[in-house]
This record gives structure tokens, C-alpha cells and sequence, in this order.
């Protein structure tokens, strides 16, 4: 580990990255299922806003105002409240994950939405289809980069085994280091950026909407409706 990082260098890293979640394309009322009354979906939202934590509260309120709180957390503080493990945590703490371009994005979410997901409950060979939102997210930070490292230690890229990852993700968090920077393992030639300090990251922005659809073997991906952006083959993931 200690020969590892002896060799890295730092990427100072002042732009945008695409960061991809969950979401629908189009918002839905999450309480008319309850009643038929709009006056008891008001009377819900209200006791909704009452329980809620206190909105985000940026250091630059002129510029940030508070209807921004939502786009603030769906977009960056999610991974550092809701702590998983994956390609650089062992669940232990939180890392929030960035690419270089959207269609990075598409093919590392849709791994996992297949691998992580589909598979494990068994729908693999059904027709199911997922709606996403990609948000431009600005990052400002010197990060550790380890895109000549994975040469001599290609286990950091490996498809399905992380324990070297998981390994120096626990002493970045545990050291301080804002995060990394390092090559895509799901899509050849991009880039994926692993932030461990959020105070790096602002300006959340929407980028688009997206839609996956699993069909056979194989995954579509709309960015405008009925129209196929992407196709993945899913015979093809590790």
C-alpha cells in the first residue's frame, strides 16, 4: 500500500461532473393515493414540511437560495448521509461518485442497475424499465490520481473484486484526502471521480433526464423519449 502511494501524483480538478441518480422524469404526488381530497394533500405536505430536517444552508446565500436545498442533497450530500459499500468504501463512510461525461455515467449506473440489482431479484429476463437524472455538479480540489497506478496495480480496476480499492479508499477517508481520480472500470477511455469531502463539491445543476430499459440482453437508454441513445449489451458485463 505505502509503494502505491508513493508513486501518485495530484490532478487539480476545477470543473463539472456528471453525477447520476434516481429519479422521475416527471414528479408525482407522493400522498393522493391517500385521499381523494386536494385539501388533505395540503394538510399532508404541511405536517411533510414541519418533520423535515432543517434545509441546506449554503455559505453563499445571495447566490444559493433555499428552494435549492432538494438539488443540494439528491446531488451530492445522499452518499456522505447514506453510507454503502462499494468500489471505494467498505460501508464504513460515505463516497459520492462522479464521471467526466454523461454517457460515463450510463454505463457504470446501468452495471450496477443490472448487477446490483435486477440479477440479484431475479428479473433479469424481464422487461423493466428505470428513470434517471443527471446533474452537473462543479468540483474544485487537488485529488490523488492514480490513472498511471492502475498499470502496476490493476486490481484497483478490477470488475468485481474490491478489496484494493476498499483498501485505499479507508486510508484516503481516514487520512483526509478529498478524493481520487481514476480510469472508468465499465466504460473503455472514462473517467470516474471518488469525492470523500463534500465541502469540494457545489453547484448543483440538472444536465437531463434518462431512461433505461432492459430488454433481452440488452439495456436502452433514452435521453429523449422513445428515442434510443445508448444501447448496452448485458452479455458483456463482468
Amino acid at each position: 500500500m505505502n509503494s502505491l502511494f508513493a508513486k501518485l501524483t495530484l490532478a487539480d480538478v476545477h470543473r463539472d461532473l456528471a453525477r447520476n441518480i434516481v429519479s422521475l422524469r416527471q414528479s408525482q404526488d407522493l400522498f393522493d393515493d391517500l385521499t381523494d381530497d386536494p385539501a388533505e394533500w395540503l394538510l399532508a405536505q404541511k405536517v411533510e414540511v414541519d418533520v423535515k430536517p432543517p434545509l441546506y444552508r449554503s455559505r453563499t446565500p445571495i447566490i444559493h437560495r433555499p428552494f435549492e436545498d432538494a438539488e443540494w442533497f439528491n446531488a451530492i450530500a445522499w452518499p456522505f448521509k447514506h453510507w454503502r459499500a462499494s468500489r471505494f468504501s467498505d460501508g464504513n463512510h460515505g463516497v459520492w461518485y462522479g464521471s467526466d461525461t454523461v454517457e460515463t455515467t450510463v454505463y457504470e449506473s446501468a452495471y450496477h442497475w443490472y448487477r446490483g440489482l435486477l440479477a440479484d431479484a431475479g428479473f433479469d429476463r424481464e422487461t423493466v424499465v428505470a428513470e434517471r437524472k443527471v446533474y452537473s455538479v462543479a468540483c474544485g480540489a487537488a485529488l490523488l490520481d492514480f490513472r498511471q497506478a492502475t498499470t502496476d496495480y490493476p486490481d484497483l480496476l478490477h470488475p468485481l473484486d474490491y478489496s484494493l480499492p476498499q483498501a485505499v479508499g479507508a486510508r484516503i477517508h481516514r487520512e483526509g484526502h478529498p478524493g481520487l481520480l481514476i480510469q472508468s472500470v465499465r466504460r473503455p477511455g472514462g473517467e470516474n471521480l471518488a469525492v470523500f469531502n463534500p465541502g469540494v463539491l457545489s453547484n448543483p445543476r440538472p444536465n437531463c433526464h434518462l431512461t433505461y430499459r432492459l430488454e433481452g440482453n440488452w439495456i436502452m437508454v433514452e435521453k429523449q423519449p422513445g428515442t434510443v441513445w445508448v444501447k448496452l449489451d448485458v452479455a458483456k458485463f463482468a
